[in-house]
């Protein structure tokens, strides 16, 4: 039997949840994001925030990362005073993810980031992002879909070669392109709805919510990496 890959996905770090009779402390996840990984053949590995001198040692036990969505990035990492509709700040989750995603690049695992997870990526490579857009996250609590196209050549057209309908639930963009990073999607207004480092084994960044969604090619993309067969 041929070992699946196992995938690590960033978790939320949450007070007083309740489940039964029970309200504490949780690192959780919504089910979409393991199940993802799951129906594309890997193996899912939930990673809390954790100490961030312990990324190198937590990604090197990974096949692949997936960064999930979450909570604004606090501006001070790209250098930006808050803007009043910014949420508030999740600092252990922005060090943590921080830390995981610089030790992916350096140790070139193939690495997803989804919705923050790519405006992490943007932040971690030196990028900026637009504190808020409209049009994006129109329903408080509600998945909306608009179109993204894909940038011809690159990696992610590639899997995704036609212009397709996204779910999507954001109010952040990528403003100024990190270090390296290339645009591989835009959404009809002109958002950068995917990014790529093209000179990486393998490192995508979507700013919809796959996990919503039944197109698994992105994901699909991230395990043959992972596996070593893309």
């Amino acid at each position: 039997m041929v070992a699946r890959p196992l995938i690590g996905i960033s978790t939320y770090a949450e007070s007083g949840v309740r489940w039964g009779v029970w309200q504490l402390d949780a690192a959780l996840l919504p089910a979409g994001y393991p199940r993802l990984v799951q129906r594309a053949g890997g193996l899912a590995a939930m990673l809390p925030p954790d100490a961030p001198e312990r990324a190198a040692a937590t990604v090197a036990r990974l096949d692949g990362l997936v960064i999930a969505g979450g909570p604004d990035v606090e501006p001070v990492h790209y250098g930006a005073e808050p803007d009043p509709r910014t949420g508030p700040p999740a600092r252990a989750r922005d060090a943590w993810e921080l830390a995981l995603v610089r030790a992916a690049l350096e140790a070139r695992i193939p690495l997803l980031g989804i919705c923050r997870g790519m405006q992490l990526l943007n932040v971690a490579l030196g990028g900026t992002l637009v504190q808020h857009i409209d049009g994006h996250a129109e329903v408080p609590g509600v998945f909306g879909r608009h179109r993204v196209k894909p940038v011809p050549g690159t990696r992610y057209a590639g899997l995704v070669p036609e212009e397709t309908s996204v779910p999507t639930y954001h109010h952040q963009a990528v403003d100024r392109l990190g270090a390296g990073l290339v645009p591989s999607a835009c959404a009809e207004d002109g958002t950068v709805e995917a990014v790529e480092l093209p000179t990486a084994p393998w490192v995508v960044g979507v700013q919809w919510h796959p996990e919503m969604d039944e197109d698994l090619r992105v994901i699909r993309g991230l395990i043959a990496a992972a596996e070593g067969t893309s």
